[in-house]
């Protein structure tokens, strides 16, 4: 009864209790490459994370692509003047990985999100929700925001838009760990760990524990400094799926090639 009273109260819109970030370190130009990869260290996909600017409006898309065939793909254009804002984002997860195939597009100043699911019996699903979206969204934002904090603040939230498959709005609280020793090249560095925690919020936040449905934390590593950096971040990249990590990598080379 109360897995299925979740399931009830996950179709009712929360509203977040937070603000829109302030830009400390505005996203420009760039082509990263990034991988997945479980906890035994199997690559399960290659990625490419390419950012347009024009003006104060970014284009980011991230993309993987699977060894088996699947594809994440998410496209998401926002405005950095002043603050981040959210304008629309588009994110695609299909193929074998994923056991829900999806299709969600927010669409900030019309206020809808437009969900299209396929589930494992080959039945498609679509629906247009109309819904108030706040001005701290931060769909496919997750990574310039953590960016962009203050490591000397204890905690920040921001809101985001999560597929049940019906749409709702989660509150993500972000907060620092401390530093967190790595090495390039053999040289040590000093990085910055965060907890990112997903807050289902209501009554649904008091159950979700106790049958065993609250979400994962999510964990991410920035090296701070003038120009802050990405590392990795590890989490699941779908609800009840396995612990992964996502990386930056460089380029490999055939041998005797230099």
């Amino acid at each position: 009864m109360l897995a299925a009273l979740v399931c009830a109260l996950l179709a009712f819109p929360l509203a977040a209790r937070s603000e829109q970030l302030r830009v400390r370190h505005p996203e420009g130009t760039l082509h990263g490459f990034l991988s997945i990869t479980t906890d035994q260290g199997q690559v399960l996909a290659a990625g490419d994370l390419i950012e347009i600017v024009r003006g104060d409006r970014v284009t980011s898309r991230l993309t993987f692509h699977f060894k088996d065939g699947s594809l994440d793909d998410e496209t998401t254009v926002f405005t950095q003047k002043g603050v981040f804002r959210l304008i629309s984002d588009h994110h695609i997860q299909r193929g074998p990985y994923f056991p829900t195939q999806l299709d969600m597009s927010v669409d900030v100043p019309k206020g809808t999100v437009v969900t299209k699911w396929k589930e494992k019996d080959g039945n498609e699903h679509e629906s247009t929700d109309h819904m108030k979206l706040p001005p701290d969204l931060y769909n496919g934002l997750v990574t310039p925001i953590v960016k962009n904090l203050n490591p000397d603040a204890p905690e920040t939230k921001v809101s985001m838009v999560v597929s049940t498959p019906k749409p709702r709005v989660v509150t993500l609280l972000m907060r620092p760990l401390g530093p967190a020793p790595f090495s390039l090249a053999g040289v040590a560095r000093k990085g910055l760990q965060y907890e990112i925690k997903i807050e289902l919020g209501g009554v649904v936040g008091l159950i979700a524990p106790v049958v065993g449905k609250a979400p994962p934390n999510i964990y991410m590593w920035i090296e701070g400094g003038e120009v802050p950096i990405f590392l990795k971040e590890t989490g699941p990249l779908f609800e009840g799926g396995a612990n992964l990590t996502i990386n930056l990598i460089g380029p490999g080379w055939p041998e005797g090639k230099r």
